[in-house]
């Protein structure tokens, strides 16, 4: 009879035990999804749709946008994928799409620089010059950003656009000291020169007009400067 009893206890507790790991498989699978959690396989996956996506980039915009789709809806944190996102949507004008998916981006990883900048780009084509500011600002807050000189381009053009000149200048100068350069320094002397000549400091923006020919010999910069040290005369 004991033997009865004790088989009857094991075969109760069986299918409580197997309803126990149901219901612990059950929150792990909820707590995966609240928490982003994604798939090695997902992962690999979106990484293999992303470099489908920048190599065809260059010339099919339209596979390469599908690609980027793809890769995000297999790792919705692929923050690359995002990123050539609103850069295709960027240059088909769609600044709203652009401005979400680079937000997207910065939610993911707030020290994403080239997306500060982008989106400063973004904010400053559709006239919200102080956010722009500020997203340059944040893209100069990061240490390990490789190309400040392009944030601090984007920055002097926004603080001129602003009425800061003084300001506008120095980060425009300190641009200038960034070595290896990512912005072509005849088009930094232009935009320097320009600041010069707005606040009527024309021996210096002579002196800044002047370089851009140096460095830009019958180029367009050559062209942009020519055109300003006309105007300041002999």
């Amino acid at each position: 009879m004991m033997n009865g009893i004790q088989d009857r206890l094991q075969n109760e507790r069986a299918p409580r035990a197997l309803k126990g790991l149901f219901v612990l498989m059950t929150v792990v699978s909820v707590l995966g999804l609240l928490t982003g959690c994604v798939s090695e396989k997902s992962q690999r996956k979106a990484e293999g749709y992303y470099k489908e996506g920048l190599s065809m980039i260059g010339f099919d915009q339209q596979r390469a946008f599908v690609s980027f789709q793809r890769s995000i809806q297999e790792d919705p944190r692929h923050k690359q994928a995002h990123y050539s996102l609103g850069h295709l949507y960027a240059r088909q004008a769609n600044f709203e799409a652009a401005e979400r998916e680079f937000r997207t981006v910065l939610d993911i990883d707030p020290e994403y620089s080239a997306a500060w900048v982008y989106l400063g780009q973004i904010l400053a084509h559709t006239d919200r010059w102080d956010e722009a500011i500020q997203c340059y600002r944040d893209a100069l807050a990061n240490p390990l950003y490789v190309t400040p000189d392009l944030a601090r381009f984007h920055l002097g053009k926004a603080l001129g656009h602003q009425g800061q000149m003084d300001e506008a200048i120095k980060v425009l100068e300190d641009a200038l000291l960034v070595s290896p350069p990512s912005v072509p320094r005849e088009q930094l002397h232009l935009e320097i020169g320009r600041a010069y000549y707005r606040i009527g400091e024309d021996a210096k923006a002579r002196a800044s007009l002047s370089r851009v020919a140096s460095l830009d010999k019958g180029g367009a910069y050559t062209e942009e400067a020519d055109k300003l040290l006309g105007r300041l005369g002999p």
